[in-house]
């Protein structure tokens, strides 16, 4: 098994596994992880080119997603787990599903975007890609002020995980940054959804991206009998804070896993996309 797993909670309960978003590493489900050890098998894995997982590389989602249905058929109880994405892991969820439906049991996929970003031309270009991560990591790694306004304005993360991020930020490599960026800004609906008999929950925050949103609706369209929500927030978040909610609203983002897993009802801050 190329990548690192964290793996905890109890050993003979539901397997669920965590996957993180782009550039991170597995300390983004800490919130979940506390939560909901007691209750399920976790496994938690850092994804290719990110975290501890930097020699499983080159991050593709089709590479991503085939390492995760191997982890799932090694590791999870019976070979098969309710799996949760958030943002470039909601993305690797998706292409799971179209590879490998066998594994899932259920599948939580929290602001996958499968549309383009008007604008977000140049982020599909290696050039464009290189010169970004020159000036606005590699140039200020050292630099935990900028680090600290990255993780707040950028990213949306608790500073709690300051430390975490800066990690991340620092060891975060260039092929690295071009390969994730790349991966997200081009990736689209892939063929075989159609096949998936897994319940799958697709979910954004209200006030992301209308791409975003589109794209929530799109994946639910895709699988059948799917579900589109939208996440509309008792306190004001910022974009960036609504995209990460898992860390900045963490025991409504549980409470959503728990009931959408155990087929009820969910909290009635998840409304249809739309409504």
């Amino acid at each position: 098994m190329a990548l690192h797993v964290e793996e905890t909670g109890t050993g003979d309960g539901p397997s669920i596994v965590f996957l993180h978003g782009g550039g991170g590493a597995g300390w983004m489900w800490r919130p979940q992880i506390e939560a909901l050890r007691d209750e399920f098998h976790i496994l938690v894995p850092d994804l290719p080119e990110q975290g501890r997982s930097t020699d499983a590389g080159p991050f593709t989602m089709l590479s991503a997603a085939r390492q995760v249905a191997d982890l799932i058929r090694a590791r999870a109880n019976g070979g098969r787990a309710h799996v949760v994405g958030l943002s470039e892991g909601a993305q690797t969820v998706v292409q799971l599903l179209a590879t490998a439906p066998e594994v899932v049991h259920t599948a939580i996929v929290s602001s996958a975007l499968v549309r383009p970003i008007p604008g977000t031309g140049w982020a599909s270009n290696p050039a464009m890609l290189a010169l970004a991560y020159t000036t606005s990591i590699a140039a200020l790694r050292g630099s935990d002020w900028w680090i600290r306004t990255n993780m707040r304005s950028a990213a949306g993360v608790p500073d709690a995980y300051f430390d975490d991020f800066r990690e991340s930020f620092r060891t975060l490599s260039k092929d690295a940054f071009v390969d994730l960026m790349r991966a997200n800004q081009t990736f689209r609906l892939p063929a075989g959804l159609e096949r998936v008999e897994a319940r799958v929950l697709a979910v954004c925050g209200r006030r992301e991206y209308e791409a975003m949103r589109r794209s929530t609706a799109d994946i639910a369209a895709a699988v059948p009998g799917a579900v589109a929500c939208e996440v509309v927030h008792a306190r004001k978040l910022s974009l960036a804070q609504e995209h990460n909610w898992n860390m900045n609203e963490p025991e409504l983002f549980n409470e959503m896993v728990r009931d959408f897993i155990a087929a009820r009802p969910l909290p009635k801050a998840l409304v249809p996309v739309g409504a």
